[in-house]
């Protein structure tokens, strides 16, 4: 395989992100080892930027590194999916009931786009998993950002990235998609309405849902 081709970024960042999908795509199976001597030679690269790109992913939760055994890929128990979810429910939560003081009729219907667009990627023939994935995303991206708390975005994004490492197991088993879909539109209408106290419960029966579908 010839040199990895890089943008002016620092190589390791190149890399982790390049490794970071691996992960996602299942081409990096949780619980596996990564040879790190392979994956430097198929990229052209030394081992020192993989290294400080393993030390990324780990920081993020998606490797695991283990004294004198080296990288693995994170494999998700069922507990750390609960911690996850208890986290995001928490976080989402108090993000919906700001969002209700702090948007304006223009962030709303951003919002009510950007569900529209989430409905219209699970209809079939129209769309596909990755898509209704990325939009998902998207939606809950957007909320986290119009609440106006960066450090809260930033918490949240490191949250999902671990929580993607499942994402086969929950979101895509039979019926969720639309079960989700359903979740979303409840809680979009709180937000319309205003109501801090239904938009926050809205939001923790959503990921009380993604959190038993997950572990079921």
């Amino acid at each position: 395989m010839a040199a990895l081709s890089l943008s002016p970024r620092a190589l390791y960042v190149e890399v982790a992100e390049l490794l970071r999908q691996r992960i996602y795509n299942r081409e990096l199976a949780p619980g596996s080892w990564i040879d790190e001597l392979r994956i430097a030679e198929e990229l052209g690269i030394s081992r020192t930027p993989l290294r400080e790109a393993l030390k990324v992913l780990a920081a993020e939760g998606l490797v695991t590194m283990k004294v004198r055994r080296g990288a693995y890929v994170t494999e998700v128990s069922e507990q750390d999916l609960r911690e996850v979810y208890e986290l995001l429910s928490l976080l989402e939560s108090d993000a919906a009931a700001a969002l209700c003081r702090l948007a304006d009729n223009a962030d709303l219907a951003e919002l009510e786009a950007l569900h529209q667009q989430l409905e219209q990627s699970a209809l079939p023939g129209t769309g596909s998993r990755d898509r209704f994935f990325e939009l998902n995303e998207q939606f809950h991206r957007r909320m986290l950002e119009l609440a106006q708390n960066r450090w809260r975005v930033q918490i949240v994004a490191d949250l999902r990235k671990v929580m993607k490492l499942n994402r086969q197991g929950s979101l895509f088993k039979a019926g969720r998609i639309e079960q989700s879909l359903g979740e979303h539109r409840a809680i979009l209408d709180a937000l319309l309405a205003r109501d801090e106290a239904l938009a926050a419960r809205r939001v923790r029966e959503h990921f009380a849902s993604g959190l038993q579908a997950a572990a079921a």
